[in-house]
Order: C-alpha cells, then structure tokens, then sequence
C-alpha cells in the first residue's frame, strides 16, 4: 500500500527533479533521473519514466533533450527568465522601504523559480548589508491593507511615526508620534512609489487637502467601515503629474514657475518631468519651460544643486523665497 502511494507521488516528485535540477547547461539522463527518484523513495522503470516525461511535457513543462553520448533531458522555458529574475532581484535591493530581512526572504523565494544552479546566480546578485533600508517590518502588510481598503471603497485610521533626538540620557535616535498621537484618518486614493520610499496618497477630511503618507512610518493601520470621502475629486487627480511636482514628497504650496535653463540640462529636465513639457527657445545656448511644481524646500534644493545653469523667472513668490534661502545659508557660514 506504502508502495502504491509512493507511485501516486511520482509524478510530483518529477516535476519537482525537473524543475530544481535541471535547465539548459545542466540537464540529466534517465538513470540520473531514476536514482534522483529513488533517493526518494520512488522506484520506477525506464519505460514508465518516458511515459512520465511525456505527461508532464503534454502538462505543459517545457522537457527539453539534448544529445551527446546519451539523451539527456532538461527544463527550457519557465515562468520567469533569470534575466527578469536578476531584474527584480535589483529592485528588491535598491528598494529603501523593503526591510533588510525580508529582501533575504523575497529573493530566497525567487531562487525557487529557477533550477538549483541557477539560483545561484542570484545569490550572488545579493549584496544589501550596506544599503540604508527601513526597520518596519508592518510596511507588507500595511500596503495589503491600504490596497483592501481602496478596493472596499472604505477610510483607514493609522498612527503617524517620525524620527527625534531623545536627549534625556545619552542621545538616542527614538520615534515619536505626529498629530499629538492621534489617529489620522484618510481616504486613500493611491500608493505611490517615489525617491526609493513608498507613500500612501489619500484625501484628509480634518484639512480638506490631499496628502501623502511614508508607508513605513504608518503604525497601527486599520480599515474603519466609512466610505471614502471626496472620490470625485479623485476621478480627476493626476497621480503621475503629483509625484512629478511634489520633490521627494515634502509639502508646499503648488504653483507655474517659469524657469530660463541652459540647453545642455535638457536630460535633466526630461528625467524630472517627462518629455511632456512645452519648451522655447530663449537664446542659442538657453530655453525657457513652464512647470507645475510644489514649493518646497526640496524644490529650491534641486535648484541650487544645479547653480548657475536655472534661473527662476517667475512668479516673484518663488523668486524671493529662493533669495530668502540663500540668504539664510549665507548667514550661516559668515556668523
């Protein structure tokens, strides 16, 4: 009976030989394949296992043959192809949001789509240790909650966290809670990925305005049984144009500058805004650009780092606010 049920097995046991140890520069002959089965506990014979193969092939497994001395047999296609693998691997890592230990646990789970040999070549990839990376673990379960509750139409409620200087001892790096450790309520309408963080992006009813929140900072979420509120006014919202004009996501007010740039920062332009933009000429070696952009002091920081290259024509309130800030860096250096 034992036996019996150890054939039942088989196939599944085949699949799972196939698929870790074989692709397409390491592929196995029959008796490699039945010795592999027995280290299992399954016995079979050479002309059933060809039946087998047959199966899984008609299945849909992609069984290849190569032949040299003998036929060797291995798995083509699959899913995924190690190059996508490789991609996702370097967005696992690249990603801020996405905790040290669970970078680990996603590629290990990636091994798993390719052969045992394979895998290997994605180990290798695996160099985050010194990538600066968030400590909420709640950050997957956050996201899953907030996609519930925009697909349930519903409000979520969450604690608010930020970073301080705890100085009542030794100083030490502490979180604390923003809004007087109150729960924000918002209607979500997105989640955003921008600068490597993750950002919820929801209408807050106490403000009336919309805002985003850093997903990994949220604590306590839940989904409280309220329909959204203001789903109209998210019909016509533009989450691209948004996270275009909102700097690394700092707040501010949202306004047209005109801006006169050199012609050779046009990449950097494009790579901000998009190719989207209406430009005209200003001079053989200048153009001038309109851009929707939140003021913020992210924003005045991607100015200065491109010195005397853009200048800011307008409007005026952005001009004084840039002189203003220089100014006070001014002041800092000549105390």
């Amino acid at each position: 009976m034992a036996r019996k049920s150890r054939q039942k097995e088989k196939l599944l046991y085949l699949q799972k030989i196939m698929l870790e140890k074989t692709d397409e520069n390491h592929a196995l002959t029959i008796n490699e394949i039945i010795d592999l089965l027995a280290s299992y506990g399954i016995e079979t014979e050479r002309k059933a296992l060809y039946d087998d193969l047959q199966i899984l092939e008609s299945f849909g497994l992609d069984i290849c043959r190569t032949r040299d001395t003998t036929v060797r047999y291995f798995v083509g296609s699959r899913e995924f192809e190690l190059p996508e693998l490789k991609l996702l691997v370097d967005a696992i890592q690249s990603s801020k949001f996405v905790t040290h230990s669970k970078s680990l646990k996603l590629i290990k789970k990636l091994e798993g789509l390719v052969s045992e040999n394979d895998g290997k070549l994605l180990q290798r990839e695996v160099v985050v240790t010194n990538r600066v990376k968030t400590f909420n673990e709640q950050i997957y379960y956050n996201v899953d909650e907030i996609h519930t509750a925009i697909n349930e139409n519903k409000k979520v409620s969450f604690r608010y966290m930020k970073w301080a200087v705890d100085f009542s001892k030794s100083p030490k790096i502490v979180k604390k809670e923003r809004h007087e450790g109150k729960n924000y309520i918002v209607s979500p309408y997105a989640l955003c990925w921008d600068d490597e963080n993750y950002y919820l992006v929801g209408y807050d009813s106490e403000t009336e305005k919309i805002k985003h929140f850093r997903a990994d900072k949220m604590e306590k979420i839940s989904i409280i049984n309220s329909l959204r509120d203001n789903t109209g006014k998210y019909a016509k919202f533009n989450l691209a144009h948004y996270a275009k004009s909102v700097f690394s996501m700092f707040g501010g007010e949202e306004c047209e500058v005109k801006l006169s740039v050199d012609n050779d920062l046009i990449g950097v332009i494009v790579d901000r805004f998009g190719t989207d933009i209406f430009i005209y000429k200003e001079s053989e070696n200048s153009f001038l650009v309109n851009l929707r952009v939140v003021l913020s002091p992210q924003f005045y920081a991607w100015l200065f780092g491109l010195g005397l290259k853009v200048r800011v024509l307008s409007p005026k309130k952005a001009i004084d606010a840039y002189k203003d800030k220089i100014k006070e860096l001014n002041s800092l250096y000549n105390v």
